[in-house]
C-alpha cells in the first residue's frame, strides 16, 4: 500500500472497557498499530470502564452503546444500537473481543458486508461451561468471521476440535505485554514509596495476587495458601489487586482464616508497574486461563512466579526454569513452592531473571501487533493512492 493511500478503518468491539486482558490487548493493538496504514476506533457494548480515559487520551474515537452497567434486560437495546452504529459507519475490519461482542457483532458485520471480520478468542472455558444457547451462538458467530486469533494453543485446539473451525481459519498468537510500561524501577525509594502507599511494612516479604475476583482466578485458594505461608513467615504480607463479584466473600474468608491483618485488598490498580515493584513473588492459582498478561507482566518486571500449570501458562513457561508451575487446586504444592522461593532468594532471582529474558525476547506487545496486522493484510485489498 502506498504511503499516501487511504487508511484502513478498524473498529474493535468489546463487551466493556473495565479491567481485563482482552481490554489490554485492544489498547496494545491501538497503541502499536501502524498509523500510516490503519485508523482504529473502539466500541464498548456497555459502560465506560478503566480503559475509557486511556483511549480518549490517545485521541482514539471511543464509543459506548449503553452507558450503564450491564444487565440482561438491555441486550435488545444494545443489539439495536449496534445495528444502527454499523449501518451508519463503514469499516474495513470489525475485530471483536470477548464472547458477548462476538455473538452480537459478527452476524451484524456479516449482514452489512464488512469486508474483514476477525475475533480474538482469549479463553475457551467460559464458553465450554456456558449454556447450550451461548455455545451455539458463539459457534455461529465464529463461522461468520473470516479469521479467529487464539490467545493460546489450548484455545486453538478447542476451536478446531470442539467447534470444528477449520484449522486454516485459526491463528495462534500468544498474548504479550507492553514492555514500555513494564520495566523495573531504578529510582531510589520507588519500592518503599509504594509500600507505604498501600500500608505494607518496608522489610516484609510481599506475595501478590492480581485478577478479577471470581471463580476462574481461584482467590480462595490464594488465601488458603497465604494462611499456610504465614505459619512459616509470620511477617509476610499479601496484596490482592482487582475487582469482581467475589470481593466481599474473599474478605470474609481472610477473616475466617485469621489473616485479615495480613491481606490488603487494593481494588483496581491502574498502573501495574508500581504494584509489581512492591512484590517479592506473584502467586497465580487460576483454574483455567488463556495466556495471562498478569504472569508475563510480573516476569517482565523481574518478579518470580508460582502459577497454575494450565493452558497458555504451561505453553509459554517451563517449570523450574523460568517459573514454578503447579497443578491447579494442589494447595500443598503451591504452599511448598511459595515457601521455597521466599526462603531461597537466590533461586527466586534466577527464575525471575530467566522469565524476564523470555518475556522480553518473545512476548512483546509491539511484536504481537505486527503479527495481527500481517493477518489483516492477508484479507484486505490493496489500496493505491
Amino acid at each position: 500500500m502506498s504511503p499516501k493511500a487511504e487508511k484502513y478503518r478498524i473498529v474493535h468491539i468489546i463487551d466493556h472497557l473495565g479491567s481485563g486482558g482482552a481490554q489490554e490487548v485492544v489498547c496494545q493493538l491501538v497503541k502499536y498499530g501502524q498509523k500510516q496504514h490503519f485508523e482504529h476506533e473502539v466500541l464498548a457494548l456497555h459502560g465506560y470502564g478503566h480503559y475509557w480515559e486511556t483511549l480518549r487520551s490517545w485521541n482514539v474515537p471511543v464509543h459506548t452503546l449503553v452507558p450503564s452497567d450491564f444487565a440482561r434486560a438491555v441486550i435488545p437495546l444494545i443489539f439495536l444500537k449496534l445495528l444502527h452504529f454499523l449501518a451508519r459507519h463503514r469499516f474495513d475490519i470489525v475485530h471483536t473481543h470477548l464472547i458477548g461482542s462476538n455473538v452480537l457483532a459478527a452476524p451484524l458485520a456479516a449482514l452489512f458486508r464488512v469486508p474483514v471480520r476477525f475475533t480474538h478468542d482469549q479463553i475457551h472455558d467460559d464458553v465450554r461451561y456456558d449454556s447450550f444457547v451461548h455455545r451455539s451462538l458463539d459457534t455461529l458467530a465464529n463461522r461468520l468471521n473470516h479469521h479467529i486469533i487464539a490467545g493460546s494453543d489450548s484455545i486453538r485446539k478447542f476451536l478446531c476440535q470442539e467447534e470444528r473451525v477449520p484449522p486454516a481459519k485459526v491463528t495462534l498468537i500468544h498474548n504479550a505485554v507492553d514492555l514500555d510500561k513494564l520495566s523495573p524501577a531504578s529510582a531510589p525509594g520507588f519500592r518503599q514509596k509504594w509500600r507505604r502507599t498501600w500500608g505494607l511494612p518496608p522489610d516484609s516479604l510481599v506475595v501478590g495476587g492480581i485478577g478479577r475476583q471470581h471463580y476462574q482466578k481461584n482467590f480462595p485458594l490464594f488465601l488458603e495458601v497465604a494462611a499456610e505461608v504465614c505459619t512459616k513467615f509470620p511477617d509476610a504480607m499479601f496484596v490482592v489487586a482487582g475487582d469482581g463479584p467475589d470481593r466481599e466473600s474473599l474478605e470474609d474468608l481472610s477473616r475466617k482464616l485469621g489473616i485479615a491483618s495480613k491481606v490488603r485488598f487494593l481494588g483496581y490498580v491502574k498502573e501495574l508497574r508500581e504494584l509489581y515493584s512492591v512484590m517479592d513473588l506473584l502467586l497465580f492459582p487460576s483454574r483455567f486461563e488463556g495466556t495471562p498478561l498478569t504472569v508475563l507482566g510480573a516476569l517482565a518486571m523481574g518478579v518470580p512466579v508460582v502459577a497454575s500449570r494450565v493452558d497458555g501458562i504451561a505453553e509459554t513457561l517451563e517449570d523450574g526454569t523460568d517459573a514454578f508451575l503447579v497443578p491447579p487446586e494442589d494447595k500443598e504444592l503451591f504452599v511448598r513452592q511459595v515457601i521455597r522461593l521466599l526462603t531461597d532468594r537466590d533461586l527466586a532471582r534466577r527464575l525471575a531473571a530467566a522469565g524476564q529474558e523470555k518475556v522480553r525476547r518473545h512476548y512483546s506487545a509491539a511484536a504481537m501487533v505486527r503479527q495481527v496486522e500481517a493477518l489483516y493484510m492477508k484479507y484486505l485489498p490493496d489500496r493505491v493512492a
